[in-house]
């Protein structure tokens, strides 16, 4: 039982929550860039995390060589299937030799196929997330390519398809985004002229911006106070530095393991599927909050996953 890439879109990987435990060997994280949405499809089919597609901007078009059942996440990439409207935000059943096409994005940047039971796939150091700079995990190590043939398990039809769930309650993909964020280690090592910029003005994602970091631009440099020599630490997803341009980087999913930039804020978790959704020249407003504050926040949400998670058994059950 398979599918096959018939066209591959842009940046499309075989993706899960990410390769942990092998950092100290240099070994980057990766995973899903909008780890929400991500984690809604895997709910949404009742299964563990398993292996499933992200595509950026243009989605692929694939054909089930077996019947499927799959489910779309993430930014509305118009899918058709069969050429008909397709639905997202829930299983849907689709015979073998259907079709499924996804278009280019309007709103937001990163979408997800997940198929019930995953992609079968082997794991490489704990996950199937593509590590495209090492050549490691996903299919063959590579982003997926015209006439690549990926195994998968045929599905029987659905009992029940006449429900979903709505995805503004659960993401964003507004190009006009407030990120919160929480103080850097050398936060306050800046000017406080750079520290009322960060949350003052408004910064714009540049061109600069793929799964390893986006760059991006305020409306001034931001600057320390004054000189300072900093080793080599590590770095983790949302991370901000601000090389000596003072144009300030944010790091996403396939960041380096260290760095030795200064750190002037730190994405809070909640708000990182947000920013994974943004698209270049989109527009952001960065806002402070506590330490306590974020993980109120996360705390919330992870109820929030495991209510859902019971809702879903209740109805598919």
């Amino acid at each position: 039982m398979t599918m096959t890439i018939l066209k591959p879109g842009l940046l499309t990987t075989i993706q899960d929550l990410g390769r942990r435990g092998s950092q100290q060997y240099g070994v980057i994280v990766s995973g899903a860039m909008d780890a929400t949405s991500y984690r809604l499809g895997e709910i949404l089919l009742q299964q563990e995390p398993s292996a499933a597609i992200e595509f950026t901007l243009v989605g692929p078009t694939v054909q089930f060589n077996c019947d499927t059942v799959f489910c779309l996440t993430g930014a509305d990439f118009h899918p058709l299937l069969n050429s008909e409207a397709c639905a997202m935000w829930r299983p849907v059943f689709a015979e073998a030799g259907s079709i499924l096409k996804l278009q280019s994005s309007v709103s937001g940047a990163r979408g997800y196929l997940h198929i019930k039971g995953g992609i079968q796939v082997e794991k490489t150091l704990g996950s199937y997330s593509t590590y495209i700079r090492a050549g490691i995990g996903g299919y063959k190590g590579h982003p997926l390519q015209k006439g690549d043939v990926l195994p998968i398990l045929e599905s029987a039809p659905l009992q029940k398809d006449n429900w979903a769930i709505h995805p503004k309650d659960w993401i964003s993909t507004s190009q006009d985004a407030v990120i919160r964020v929480v103080k850097g280690t050398e936060y306050d090592r800046f000017t406080d002229e750079s520290k009322a910029a960060l949350e003052n003005t408004t910064f714009t994602v540049t061109k600069d911006a793929d799964r390893m970091g986006y760059r991006m631009e305020g409306e001034q440099p931001l600057a320390l106070a004054e000189k300072l020599e900093l080793l080599s630490e590590a770095v983790t997803f949302g991370t901000m530095q601000v090389p000596s341009g003072g144009h300030p980087i944010i790091l996403m999913a396939d960041r380096q393991t260290t760095g030795g930039y200064p750190k002037i804020a730190q994405v809070i978790s909640v708000d990182l599927p947000k920013l994974a959704q943004l698209q270049p020249f989109a527009k952001v407003r960065f806002e402070l909050v506590t330490l306590e504050e974020a993980q109120e926040l996360i705390i919330k949400q992870e109820k929030e996953f495991g209510l859902l998670k019971k809702i879903v058994d209740g109805i598919v059950n």
